[in-house]
């Protein structure tokens, strides 16, 4: 039998909330990352920017430093000067850099925490901010025309002789940064044992430098480099971190401190190994910077993040605003508001005194003082510090699952859920009555919410079969009600 080959078509490339990602070899080629840099490219380009260069930063999984360089060569072929990374470096820095050198664009090659198999293309704008509209329309209109096209490139031997490429490391201007408003040197004189777990990402070193030559002792673990990320998708939650978390549990640590794997992503365990959630990372930000710092500018979270913002708002004065899943919402709103903190509940950060981007390293150095501040107070080990904080802030018990999809259904999934459901809301969950739903501004979901403050949302992935369940609860027992209540809502049982 013979399989008579058919012409491909040029792979389809859509940005979502924080950039693009494919599988490697599949999607993710070296012809697709030409055809995202062309059109980072032709902004610069347009805007009349080209003196003013393009930061290049790659993460550690498999060949990233070898796209990065693909991608140089585009930029490099309109006489763009490019700033290229010397080695692998947190998505972050990518920020700083753009921001340090003024420049007129950035990007950067992570998946972030997907899985082993994928890699990714972020952009920067010249804030040093996710790429924003003005952005993507550029790109996404190249990327419309440049499928099958052979581009430009120039070697980047040739430009580095030419003076057009600069080599970066981020650390010595970072380090001096983070000083600006944290007080590193308090860090390292603590008496205290802390784990870190990069998940063998691109934050891997960065921790344990910042915080050497004190009293404070700093293990980090999976710091190698592993494109593989040992079998896990490199994403600081569990089951990922349980390696981490029993070794916490062993004995000898106080805190436990987690990246994901290009860094932007923060988490943390408590002295017992015991795990502390997403959401309550983000309530016990709020709370540092409101009741150790005095700070009372206002907080921006998700619509999937903790209704303890809402709570600790309204016992320190502090204005809450909600907005909808991803930083490139998020991100306005904080602009818009002077906010000091932006919150996402995949476990990304963004502080206001700080850079214009979520930053794991920087949200991991600020919970560390928070619990330094807490032990100060009195409030230690850090179970006890977040048993008082939950005193305040109230309970919080939170879970998030993928229902995942049989492709060929998932269309009429998505019309059952984000049409009949609009029409037609159920009236209870697992027999707790429903006080009142929420479609969410973006049409890809609906949240609901039980009377005692306990809530459902359900949101269909626009990129994959899949459909993400998140919930937050008063109790244990409710979360896993409310988990099986929006399954079965899911598959129509």
């Amino acid at each position: 039998m013979t399989i008579v080959s058919q012409a491909v078509e040029p792979a389809t490339i859509v940005f979502g909330t924080d950039g693009w990602r494919a599988r490697v070899a599949d999607d993710f080629t070296f012809e697709n990352v030409r055809r995202c840099a062309d059109g980072v490219a032709r902004y610069v380009v347009e805007r009349g920017e080209q003196e003013r260069g393009v930061v290049v930063a790659f993460d550690r999984r498999f060949a990233s430093e070898h796209f990065a360089a693909a991608a140089a060569e585009i930029l490099l072929a309109r006489d763009i000067p490019v700033f290229l990374a010397v080695a692998a470096v947190p998505t972050q820095m990518s920020s700083y850099e753009v921001v340090r050198r003024g420049a007129a664009a950035g990007i950067v090659i992570t998946a972030s925490h997907n899985p082993w198999t994928d890699n990714g293309f972020k952009v920067k704008a010249p804030s040093g901010a996710a790429a924003g509209a003005e952005i993507l329309s550029v790109l996404e209109a190249t990327i419309a025309e440049n499928g099958g096209i052979a581009l430009d490139r120039r070697p980047i031997a040739d430009a580095e002789a030419a003076g057009l490429v600069e080599r970066f490391d981020p650390f010595p201007g970072y380090e001096a940064f983070v000083r600006r408003t944290i007080d590193v040197d308090a860090l390292r004189a603590a008496d205290v044992s802390i784990l870190v777990e990069p998940l063998y990402g691109a934050g891997s070193t960065w921790l344990p430098r910042l915080l050497a030559g004190g009293r404070i002792r700093v293990t980090e673990i999976h710091n190698e480099r592993n494109p593989f990320f040992g079998g896990i998708n490199p994403e600081p939650i569990r089951p990922n971190v349980d390696d981490a978390l029993a070794r916490i549990a062993g004995g000898g640590f106080d805190l436990g401190l987690l990246l994901d794997g290009d860094a932007d992503r923060a988490g943390a365990a408590d002295e017992r190994g015991e795990f502390i959630h997403q959401l309550q990372v983000t309530g016990l930000l709020m709370y540092h910077l409101a009741e150790h710092r005095r700070l009372r500018e206002p907080v921006v979270v998700s619509v999937n993040n903790t209704s303890m913002a809402a709570r600790l708002g309204l016992h320190f004065g502090i204005a809450v605003h909600e907005t909808p899943v991803g930083f490139k919402f998020i991100g306005p709103e904080m602009i818009r508001t002077g906010a000091m903190l932006g919150a996402e509940e995949s476990g990304g950060f963004w502080f206001g005194m700080h850079l214009p981007e979520r930053d794991g390293i920087y949200a991991d150095l600020m919970l560390l003082e928070l619990f330094l501040a807490e032990k100060a107070a009195g409030r230690w080990p850090v179970s006890r510090a977040i048993e008082q904080f939950h005193e305040l802030a109230g309970p919080s018990f939170y879970r998030r699952i993928d229902v995942h999809v049989e492709r060929p259904l998932y269309p009429e999934t998505k019309r059952r859920l984000l049409v009949d459901l609009r029409e037609q809301a159920p009236s209870d969950l697992d027999g707790h009555a429903i006080h009142r739903t929420m479609p969410l501004d973006t049409n890809d979901g609906f949240k609901f919410f039980l009377a005692d403050g306990t809530w459902l949302l359900i949101r269909a992935s626009g990129t994959e079969p899949l459909v993400r369940v998140y919930t937050e609860a008063t109790s244990a027992e409710l979360r896993e009600s409310m988990l099986a209540a929006g399954e079965r809502l899911v598959r129509g049982a």
